[in-house]
């Protein structure tokens, strides 16, 4: 594991190369010690004064409804109190909504009350994209998955089949494909759509293999041309 020191001199190295001015995005996701989060808001905020239009997509891990809270003491707070006010963006899990909010979560109607408390405290002069994934509400059937965006007063929701196994890195590829989709097309619920599609289809083929790890290179072409379309419609 990098330590926070690291990790700061890495951000150094990336500015001493001029980087920053062509950096679109900066994306943060797991966090070993909350140390790191320092470094950080100093990327973003360094890709933000080089490129104003650069945007902060934040993938708060936490936990999730399986195993809970499973990052160290203090993440959790720095995500609450620092990471996601200067966010513009972010794709907590159902479990990390609930507890970022203090919003139960568990309603179609109580996740829209979760995602618009979420939103009023990340940075103002952004669009304030809120992704929620792994949502099972009274409308979801047992047999799906729900997903949910809120962004400029809209909800969209995106259901999928439900697989029958848990994997390892599907949040983080999907913040990586919401963000990449969000930054081309300025749709969060085109971003949805796109993001949600590739991620059904890897881990579908990750599924079908047995594979322990998700299968990025084998099934590359799900990433860049999903096998099977998914819509992300009003609600």
């Amino acid at each position: 594991m990098f330590s926070a020191e690291e990790i700061a001199a890495l951000i150094e190295g990336i500015a001493a190369r001029g980087v920053f001015a062509r950096c679109d995005a900066v994306l943060s996701g797991y966090l070993g010690e909350a140390g790191i989060g320092s470094a950080i808001l100093d990327a973003a905020a360094r890709a933000r004064t080089a490129n104003p239009a650069a945007l902060y997509c934040c993938d708060p891990v936490i936990g999730d409804d399986g195993r809970g809270v499973f990052v160290r003491s203090g993440i959790p707070h720095f995500l609450r109190e620092h990471a996601l006010p200067a966010a513009d963006i972010a794709t907590p899990n159902r479990f990390e909504l609930a507890l970022l909010t203090g919003e139960e979560a568990r309603t179609l109607a109580g996740v829209k009350r979760a995602a618009m408390r979420l939103q009023a405290g990340m940075r103002p002069s952004g669009p304030r994209s809120v992704l929620v994934s792994g949502l099972a509400t009274e409308t979801t059937p047992a047999d799906a998955i729900d997903l949910l965006v809120a962004e400029g007063g809209a909800f969209h929701l995106l259901r999928t089949p439900r697989l029958a196994r848990h994997f390892n890195g599907a949040g983080d590829v999907l913040a990586a494909l919401y963000l990449r989709h969000r930054l081309a097309s300025g749709s969060a619920a085109e971003a949805l759509s796109v993001a949600a599609s590739s991620l059904w289809g890897l881990l579908r083929a990750t599924a079908e293999q047995g594979a322990e790890e998700l299968l990025l290179v084998a099934a590359q072409d799900e990433v860049v041309r999903p096998s099977m379309r998914f819509r992300a419609e009003p609600v």
